[in-house]
């Protein structure tokens, strides 16, 4: 039967009843986009301009920039063209590589956060042994580290989706492609499929979220050791833009999780919108946070719009 063959295409998500709204929702999502690669772009751009931010932690919010782009414009401008031009077809191998980049994307995120958990941990209970420990070489490898764990870890996933026959429904739960949104639409045994994503899933964003939550229970029992409320608001204020943007990257996580495991009844507006947040919220916040919260940014932001306006 050829509907049991692997599909040469998937079907995309529409809000059912909105698609007479598709062209101003398009336009709502490429500002939203344009607001991130504009933010991000300006992260990289200033750190690598601005030597006195030639520092780890600052490293690490280039790698996390670098992600941001690189997950929003594997995701956006397919939905943008979704939605603008009502191309709801997408091939089988571009969704297993769509799959991929966002598992994979996310993966790095995630130990890059870890990363940044670390470093301020070290800044705040081990201060003396900072520079040494968070040297410019470190800080590289651990970025090659999570590139070369997202890849290991996640690259079996379309791998194992590849041979697997495929019933005649067609339509995905998302405007986009995921793991188990595509491996739900198999009509064969998906459990090898199960159980790797979820303990794949454990291993690196599970055991990232233990370790950072691990790091700020040493850095709070740190604070608490300093002798005034002032001292110790004043410290722990390092650590603000880093749980802003952990809970900006795990929160929607959690929630298109929960959506995915309990919410097959619901409806596909909430699919959608959860999708949504998971690719475009942390990718639009990030920069923002770090461009609020971090003085050295924010000063030489001013000083490009005040060159700019001259």
């Amino acid at each position: 039967n050829s509907s049991d063959l692997s599909p040469s295409s998937f079907i995309l998500a529409s809000i059912p009843g909105l698609e007479a709204a598709h062209f101003w929702m398009a336009i709502f999502l490429c500002s939203i986009y344009i607001v991130a690669v504009t933010g991000n772009c300006a992260v990289l751009f200033i750190v690598k301009t601005e030597p006195s931010l030639h520092a780890p932690m600052y490293f690490f919010l280039c790698m996390l920039a670098a992600i941001d782009l690189a997950l929003s414009t594997s995701t956006v401008p397919r939905v943008l063209s979704f939605y603008w031009f009502n191309t709801r077809e997408i091939s089988f191998g571009a969704c297993l590589v769509q799959m991929f980049l966002i598992h994979t994307l996310s993966a790095i995120e995630s130990t890059v956060l870890l990363a940044m958990a670390v470093d301020r941990y070290v800044a705040i209970c081990h201060p003396l042994r900072h520079a040494a420990i968070l040297t410019n070489a470190v800080t590289v490898k651990i970025g090659l580290v999570a590139m070369a764990r997202g890849v290991l870890f996640f690259l079996p996933l379309p791998l194992l989706l590849l041979p697997l026959p495929f019933c005649s429904s067609r339509l995905l739960s998302h405007s986009f492609c995921l793991h188990q949104d595509v491996m739900n639409l198999a009509c064969a045994n998906t459990t090898p499929s199960v159980v790797y994503g979820l303990t794949a899933i454990l291993l690196v964003m599970g055991l990232d979220a233990v370790l950072i939550c691990l790091s700020y229970i040493l850095i709070l029992k740190a604070v608490l050791r300093l002798a005034s409320w002032k001292e110790r608001l004043k410290v722990f204020s390092t650590c603000v833009a880093h749980i802003c943007v952990v809970l900006a990257f795990y929160v929607p996580l959690i929630g298109l999780s929960v959506v995915h495991r309990f919410g097959k009844d619901l409806a596909p507006l909430v699919h959608v919108t959860m999708g949504n947040i998971y690719i475009l919220v942390p990718t639009v916040l990030n920069p923002i946070i770090y461009g609020v919260r971090t003085k050295q940014i924010q000063k030489r932001i001013l000083n490009l719009i005040h060159i700019y306006n001259n």
